[in-house]
């Protein structure tokens, strides 16, 4: 193991997709403190379990993080970074319940010449405007004067073995120019890939806040596109790959955008936007279009179903794969969730099988939840929601559950044309 850099001791505070990983790669040089106010996930963590399946078992046996619910364990610390969860609410405005929290624990721990550092997502300003203030107010301390501030924004891809932390080109900012080059230089100890220095704090945050927002509207650009190439019997994919065939043709397929990034996002933009006095058009059009697509697919599958004549209020309907991502065992904001909630208005039964899904998550969706198949039991329709792996693997046995008048529904367009009844 890389010898400890003993002159910094940093505290992560948040243990998720984005706290985890980061806390492992610091454990590398650094002597670390890793706290979540979750007392389950700390005590899975110290038995070297994560639940988000980010981090093996045997990587986390490799370190020596100090995993804690402690407030105590924290007193030590030269550098806080902030990692902590920054979803919407019920009306998509900025929930940041978490961070003036996480902001107000920080700053009752401030001691002088201390850095913190958030990774969160925000708006451009919310660091200076609102969290900066708490940790002042909190620790009676000067921003920098006795204490600094950065922001470097997290870039994690949940589910992507072939992008990890250490991979990802990292931007930094701090409070002042000192700041600035504290930040840099602590994450040049652990990112391979490199660092690039923002010019401040608010041009970090705005950064990281167009770059889901980027991805978002291309995505509602393919949906509305392959609403339009079905109303034609086309194919989108086999457009897709036509047009990208051309050099600088940006590739982005059709689909459902959930999650706690690029289906969240663009409202902390559009909610800044709306509070200088600009009322977003193009942001709020896309977001609202793949909003809705949980409800256009469900319409899209009942209408196949109906076609073949099929008696949708007696149907019976299997779910392949319910959360956000591939390979991902989130199902915060999973837009597959919604779907069903949908199909369920109209359908007799519905059973999902997903293996990466929690048992503790799985309570929250009203589904019939599979561990094992009986080979007996076939269905109206098949929805092949998440290409998991092991849903992938198992591809011909699913298909082989149709009943012999029934659908198949391609969501993410794993399938051959010829496999599937429908996809996007």
């Amino acid at each position: 193991m890389t010898k400890k850099n003993s002159k910094k001791n940093i505290s992560i505070i948040g243990l998720g997709y984005v706290g985890l990983p980061l806390a492992v790669e610091f454990s590398k040089k650094f002597s670390v403190v890793g706290f979540d106010h979750n007392e389950n996930r700390i005590e899975e963590l110290i038995n070297y379990e994560d639940r988000t399946n980010e981090i093996t078992k045997k990587e986390l046996k490799k370190t020596n993080i100090k995993f804690t619910s402690s407030k105590e364990d924290l007193l030590n610390t030269d550098i806080y970074i902030v990692t902590v969860p920054t979803p919407v609410d019920m009306y998509k405005n900025p929930n940041l319940h978490n961070l003036k929290a996480a902001s107000k624990f920080v700053g009752s721990l401030l001691k002088k010449n201390n850095l913190v550092i958030y990774e969160s997502t925000v708006f451009p300003g919310a660091t200076e405007e609102i969290c900066i203030p708490i940790l002042e107010e909190a620790s009676g301390l000067k921003l920098n004067k006795d204490f600094y501030c950065g922001y470097s924004p997290e870039r994690v891809n949940p589910g992507d073995k072939d992008h990890k932390l250490i991979d990802i080109l990292k931007i930094t900012s701090g409070s002042n120019k000192k700041a600035s080059k504290m930040v840099d230089d602590l994450y040049h100890e652990i990112i391979n890939a490199g660092t690039y220095k923002a010019e401040s704090i608010k041009v970090a945050e705005a950064a990281k806040v167009i770059e889901n927002t980027q991805r978002d509207l291309n995505i509602a650009l393919v949906n509305e596109l392959s609403l339009i190439f079905n109303k034609m019997n086309l194919d989108t994919n086999s457009v897709i790959n036509a047009a990208s065939t051309k050099w600088n043709f940006m590739k982005f397929t059709p689909g459902l955008v959930g999650g706690h990034c690029i289906g969240v996002d663009p409202y902390y933009l559009t909610y800044k936007a709306k509070e200088l006095g600009y009322s977003p058009e193009i942001i709020l059009a896309g977001r609202n279009l793949n909003d809705r697509m949980p409800e256009i697919v469900t319409q899209k599958i009942l209408d196949l179903m109906k076609n073949k004549k099929i008696n949708i209020a007696k149907s019976s309907v299997l779910i392949l794969g319910a959360t956000f991502k591939e390979n991902c065992p989130d199902i915060r904001n999973s837009k597959v969730i919604e779907l069903i909630n949908y199909l369920s208005k109209k359908v007799k039964s519905i059973d999902c099988f997903d293996p990466l899904v929690l048992q503790n998550d799985r309570s929250s969706v009203k589904v019939s939840w599979l561990n094992k198949f009986k080979e007996s039991k076939k269905y109206d329709a098949i929805i092949f929601a998440v290409p998991h792996k092991q849903i992938i693997d198992k591809k011909k046995y699913f298909l082989n559950l149709k009943k012999n008048i029934g659908v198949i529904y391609d969501l993410k367009g794993f399938l051959s044309i010829n496999e599937s009844d429908g996809r996007l």
